[in-house]
Protein backbone atom coordinates (compact mmCIF):
# COMPACT_ATOMS: atom_id res chain seq x y z
CA UNK A 1 0.00 0.00 0.00
CA UNK A 2 1.40 3.45 -1.26
CA UNK A 3 -0.32 5.53 1.56
CA UNK A 4 -0.67 4.88 5.27
CA UNK A 5 -2.66 7.66 5.92
CA UNK A 6 -5.63 8.97 3.52
CA UNK A 7 -7.09 12.93 2.98
CA UNK A 8 -10.49 13.60 3.69
CA UNK A 9 -12.41 16.27 5.43
CA UNK A 10 -14.93 13.25 6.61
CA UNK A 11 -16.04 14.50 10.51
CA UNK A 12 -17.09 11.42 13.33
CA UNK A 13 -18.41 12.52 16.40
CA UNK A 14 -16.25 14.71 18.47
CA UNK A 15 -14.16 13.45 21.44
CA UNK A 16 -13.67 15.38 24.53
CA UNK A 17 -10.20 14.64 24.58
CA UNK A 18 -9.71 17.67 22.03
CA UNK A 19 -9.97 20.08 24.40
CA UNK A 20 -7.63 18.83 26.97
CA UNK A 21 -4.81 18.31 24.13
CA UNK A 22 -4.83 21.53 23.16
CA UNK A 23 -4.90 22.64 26.33
CA UNK A 24 -1.82 20.59 26.78
CA UNK A 25 0.04 21.69 23.70
CA UNK A 26 -1.05 25.41 24.83
CA UNK A 27 0.64 24.77 27.94
CA UNK A 28 4.05 23.40 26.19
CA UNK A 29 4.44 26.20 24.49
CA UNK A 30 3.88 28.11 26.98
CA UNK A 31 1.22 30.17 24.73
CA UNK A 32 -1.56 32.09 26.86
CA UNK A 33 -4.99 31.54 25.65
CA UNK A 34 -5.39 35.14 24.24
CA UNK A 35 -1.99 34.86 22.52
CA UNK A 36 -2.66 31.99 20.81
CA UNK A 37 -6.33 32.79 19.93
CA UNK A 38 -5.02 35.94 18.07
CA UNK A 39 -2.37 33.64 16.15
CA UNK A 40 -5.42 31.40 15.06
CA UNK A 41 -7.61 34.44 14.44
CA UNK A 42 -10.32 33.46 16.73
CA UNK A 43 -11.35 35.09 20.38
CA UNK A 44 -10.21 34.02 23.98
CA UNK A 45 -13.95 33.43 24.43
CA UNK A 46 -14.56 30.76 21.93
CA UNK A 47 -10.71 29.00 22.52
CA UNK A 48 -11.72 28.93 26.35
CA UNK A 49 -14.95 27.00 25.14
CA UNK A 50 -13.14 24.70 22.81
CA UNK A 51 -10.52 23.90 25.76
CA UNK A 52 -13.90 23.10 28.31
CA UNK A 53 -15.69 20.92 25.80
CA UNK A 54 -18.03 23.41 25.33
CA UNK A 55 -17.52 24.42 21.84
CA UNK A 56 -17.41 22.26 18.90
CA UNK A 57 -14.40 23.56 16.55
CA UNK A 58 -14.57 23.64 12.67
CA UNK A 59 -12.22 21.56 10.88
CA UNK A 60 -10.28 25.33 9.71
CA UNK A 61 -10.03 26.48 13.24
CA UNK A 62 -8.48 22.99 14.77
CA UNK A 63 -6.08 23.36 11.50
CA UNK A 64 -5.09 26.94 12.78
CA UNK A 65 -4.72 26.02 15.83
CA UNK A 66 -2.50 23.38 14.77
CA UNK A 67 -0.27 25.45 12.75
CA UNK A 68 -0.31 28.16 15.12
CA UNK A 69 1.17 26.11 17.40
CA UNK A 70 3.80 24.99 15.65
CA UNK A 71 2.88 21.33 15.55
CA UNK A 72 4.27 19.06 12.98
CA UNK A 73 2.20 17.74 10.50
CA UNK A 74 2.05 14.10 12.32
CA UNK A 75 0.46 16.25 15.42
CA UNK A 76 -1.46 17.95 13.35
CA UNK A 77 -3.57 14.93 12.17
CA UNK A 78 -3.50 13.80 16.12
CA UNK A 79 -5.42 16.76 16.78
CA UNK A 80 -7.67 16.72 14.21
CA UNK A 81 -8.91 12.70 14.83
CA UNK A 82 -9.37 14.06 18.38
CA UNK A 83 -11.91 16.51 17.37
CA UNK A 84 -13.59 13.94 15.03
CA UNK A 85 -11.69 14.80 11.76
CA UNK A 86 -10.18 12.67 9.48
CA UNK A 87 -6.22 13.56 8.77
CA UNK A 88 -5.30 16.24 6.31
CA UNK A 89 -1.96 15.38 5.16
CA UNK A 90 -1.26 12.26 3.76
CA UNK A 91 2.39 9.71 4.68
CA UNK A 92 3.31 8.42 1.89
CA UNK A 93 5.89 5.41 2.00
CA UNK A 94 9.44 5.83 1.07
CA UNK A 95 9.26 3.24 -1.59
CA UNK A 96 5.74 4.30 -3.15
CA UNK A 97 5.60 5.04 -7.03
CA UNK A 98 4.09 8.70 -5.77
CA UNK A 99 7.07 9.37 -4.09
CA UNK A 100 9.76 8.87 -6.46
CA UNK A 101 10.31 12.32 -7.41
CA UNK A 102 11.10 13.61 -4.07
CA UNK A 103 13.17 10.36 -3.58
CA UNK A 104 15.04 10.49 -6.38
CA UNK A 105 15.77 14.22 -5.92
CA UNK A 106 16.54 13.60 -2.09
CA UNK A 107 19.01 10.97 -3.64
CA UNK A 108 20.69 13.37 -6.06
CA UNK A 109 21.27 15.47 -3.19
CA UNK A 110 23.61 12.79 -1.28
CA UNK A 111 24.96 11.54 -4.39
CA UNK A 112 26.37 15.04 -5.44
CA UNK A 113 27.65 15.33 -2.18
CA UNK A 114 30.72 12.84 -2.56
CA UNK A 115 33.40 12.39 -1.64
CA UNK A 116 32.13 13.22 1.51
CA UNK A 117 28.96 11.31 3.40
CA UNK A 118 25.71 12.35 2.84
CA UNK A 119 22.46 10.44 3.97
CA UNK A 120 18.37 10.42 4.14
CA UNK A 121 17.38 9.99 7.68
CA UNK A 122 13.71 9.95 8.75
CA UNK A 123 13.60 11.69 12.20
CA UNK A 124 14.71 10.88 14.39
CA UNK A 125 17.77 8.55 13.40
CA UNK A 126 16.23 6.26 10.45
CA UNK A 127 18.93 6.10 7.79
CA UNK A 128 16.35 5.73 4.43
CA UNK A 129 19.57 6.45 2.22
CA UNK A 130 23.12 6.73 2.25
CA UNK A 131 26.22 7.50 -0.70
CA UNK A 132 29.36 4.95 -0.29
CA UNK A 133 30.99 7.39 1.43
CA UNK A 134 28.98 6.82 4.41
CA UNK A 135 30.07 3.38 4.78
CA UNK A 136 32.90 4.99 7.19
CA UNK A 137 30.99 4.80 9.78
CA UNK A 138 29.44 1.03 9.52
CA UNK A 139 33.21 -0.31 9.81
CA UNK A 140 33.81 -2.42 12.71
CA UNK A 141 30.23 -2.31 13.60
CA UNK A 142 28.13 -5.07 15.16
CA UNK A 143 26.33 -7.22 12.91
CA UNK A 144 22.62 -6.51 14.66
CA UNK A 145 23.37 -2.68 14.28
CA UNK A 146 23.47 -2.93 10.67
CA UNK A 147 20.11 -4.98 9.99
CA UNK A 148 17.92 -2.89 8.75
CA UNK A 149 16.82 -0.04 9.33
CA UNK A 150 19.82 0.93 10.31
CA UNK A 151 19.32 3.38 13.23
CA UNK A 152 22.30 6.65 12.63
CA UNK A 153 22.26 7.53 16.81
CA UNK A 154 22.88 3.55 17.63
CA UNK A 155 25.34 3.24 15.29
CA UNK A 156 27.57 6.62 16.59
CA UNK A 157 26.92 5.94 20.08
CA UNK A 158 26.45 2.59 20.96
CA UNK A 159 29.63 0.57 22.28
CA UNK A 160 29.48 -1.72 19.75
CA UNK A 161 29.17 0.95 16.87
CA UNK A 162 31.84 3.50 15.97
CA UNK A 163 31.77 5.16 19.77
CA UNK A 164 34.88 3.22 20.47
CA UNK A 165 36.72 5.05 18.00
CA UNK A 166 35.19 8.52 18.47
CA UNK A 167 37.93 10.08 20.25
CA UNK A 168 35.98 13.16 21.74
CA UNK A 169 32.87 11.00 22.60
CA UNK A 170 32.07 12.67 25.85
CA UNK A 171 31.65 16.09 24.04
CA UNK A 172 30.48 15.04 20.48
CA UNK A 173 28.12 12.68 22.01
CA UNK A 174 26.93 14.82 24.65
CA UNK A 175 25.84 17.59 22.16
CA UNK A 176 24.16 14.69 19.99
CA UNK A 177 21.46 13.82 23.03
CA UNK A 178 21.39 17.23 23.97
CA UNK A 179 19.70 17.92 20.33
CA UNK A 180 17.60 14.90 20.32
CA UNK A 181 16.25 16.25 23.90
CA UNK A 182 15.23 19.34 22.54
CA UNK A 183 13.18 17.67 19.65
CA UNK A 184 11.60 15.33 22.08
CA UNK A 185 10.66 18.65 24.14
CA UNK A 186 9.19 20.44 20.95
CA UNK A 187 7.48 16.89 20.49
CA UNK A 188 6.93 14.84 23.16
CA UNK A 189 6.50 10.81 22.46
CA UNK A 190 7.63 8.28 25.15
CA UNK A 191 9.63 6.49 22.89
CA UNK A 192 12.06 9.49 21.98
CA UNK A 193 12.49 9.81 25.60
CA UNK A 194 13.13 5.87 25.82
CA UNK A 195 15.75 6.55 22.79
CA UNK A 196 17.57 9.42 24.11
CA UNK A 197 17.59 7.35 28.25
CA UNK A 198 19.19 4.49 26.12
CA UNK A 199 21.89 7.25 24.62
CA UNK A 200 22.65 8.93 27.05
CA UNK A 201 23.69 5.82 28.80
CA UNK A 202 26.72 5.03 26.17
CA UNK A 203 28.06 8.35 26.75
CA UNK A 204 30.50 9.57 29.40
CA UNK A 205 30.33 12.32 31.05
CA UNK A 206 33.48 14.78 29.86
CA UNK A 207 35.87 15.93 32.61
CA UNK A 208 35.90 19.51 33.50
CA UNK A 209 39.24 20.66 31.83
CA UNK A 210 38.32 19.12 28.54
CA UNK A 211 34.66 20.00 27.93
CA UNK A 212 35.68 22.81 25.13
CA UNK A 213 38.88 21.39 23.85
CA UNK A 214 36.98 20.19 20.57
CA UNK A 215 35.70 23.16 19.68
CA UNK A 216 35.87 25.07 16.67
CA UNK A 217 34.70 27.67 17.78
CA UNK A 218 31.41 27.61 15.60
CA UNK A 219 30.61 23.91 15.81
CA UNK A 220 31.54 20.53 17.58
CA UNK A 221 33.61 17.93 15.19
CA UNK A 222 33.57 14.60 15.63
CA UNK A 223 37.01 13.04 15.87
CA UNK A 224 36.88 9.16 14.30
CA UNK A 225 39.73 7.60 15.04
CA UNK A 226 40.65 5.26 10.69
CA UNK A 227 43.66 3.86 9.68
CA UNK A 228 44.47 6.78 7.58
CA UNK A 229 44.25 8.95 10.31
CA UNK A 230 42.21 11.20 12.16
CA UNK A 231 38.56 11.90 10.67
CA UNK A 232 37.14 15.18 11.77
CA UNK A 233 33.64 16.15 10.46
CA UNK A 234 31.19 18.68 11.19
CA UNK A 235 27.22 17.91 10.42
CA UNK A 236 24.80 19.99 8.56
CA UNK A 237 20.84 18.92 8.29
CA UNK A 238 18.54 20.20 5.65
CA UNK A 239 14.93 20.18 5.93
CA UNK A 240 11.89 20.86 4.10
CA UNK A 241 10.32 23.80 5.11
CA UNK A 242 7.14 23.59 3.03
CA UNK A 243 6.53 19.96 3.22
CA UNK A 244 2.90 18.87 2.86
CA UNK A 245 3.49 15.05 3.64
CA UNK A 246 4.16 13.61 7.31
CA UNK A 247 7.04 11.66 5.06
CA UNK A 248 8.83 14.43 3.72
CA UNK A 249 8.08 16.56 6.98
CA UNK A 250 10.14 13.80 9.04
CA UNK A 251 13.04 13.39 6.45
CA UNK A 252 16.22 15.42 6.82
CA UNK A 253 18.98 15.14 4.49
CA UNK A 254 22.61 15.15 6.87
CA UNK A 255 26.01 15.96 5.52
CA UNK A 256 29.37 15.47 6.86
CA UNK A 257 31.94 18.33 5.76
CA UNK A 258 35.66 18.09 6.70
CA UNK A 259 37.01 20.27 9.29
CA UNK A 260 40.46 20.37 8.16
CA UNK A 261 42.79 19.58 4.81
CA UNK A 262 43.46 16.18 6.41
CA UNK A 263 40.33 15.01 6.62
CA UNK A 264 39.07 15.92 3.37
CA UNK A 265 41.71 14.04 1.19
CA UNK A 266 40.86 10.79 3.47
CA UNK A 267 37.74 11.10 2.09
CA UNK A 268 38.94 12.03 -1.28
CA UNK A 269 41.48 9.50 -1.37
CA UNK A 270 38.64 6.59 -0.05
CA UNK A 271 36.10 7.43 -2.71
CA UNK A 272 38.76 7.11 -5.45
CA UNK A 273 38.87 3.83 -4.30
CA UNK A 274 35.41 2.73 -4.51
CA UNK A 275 35.39 4.52 -7.90
CA UNK A 276 38.51 2.45 -9.32
CA UNK A 277 36.17 -0.78 -7.70
CA UNK A 278 33.19 0.30 -10.02
CA UNK A 279 31.32 0.66 -6.15
CA UNK A 280 27.82 2.26 -6.96
CA UNK A 281 27.49 6.30 -5.84
CA UNK A 282 24.29 5.39 -3.53
CA UNK A 283 24.53 2.53 -0.68
CA UNK A 284 21.66 -0.71 -1.12
CA UNK A 285 20.35 -2.78 1.34
CA UNK A 286 19.71 0.15 4.21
Amino acid sequence: MPKTSGVSTATTKASPAFGSELRRWRTLRRVSQLELANRAGTTQRHLSFMEQGRSHPGRAIVLRLAESLRLTLRERNALLLTAGYAPAYEETHYDAPAFAPVREAMERVIEGHLPYPALVLRRPGRVVAANRAFSVFLEGCAPHLLEPPIDLLRVMLHPEGIAPRIDNLAQWGRHVIDNLRLLAVQSPDRRLDALVQELAGYVPEAPADQADQTYLGFAVPMRLRLPEGELRLMTALTSFATAVDVTVAESVLESFLPADAESAEILAARDRLAAERDEPRLLAGL
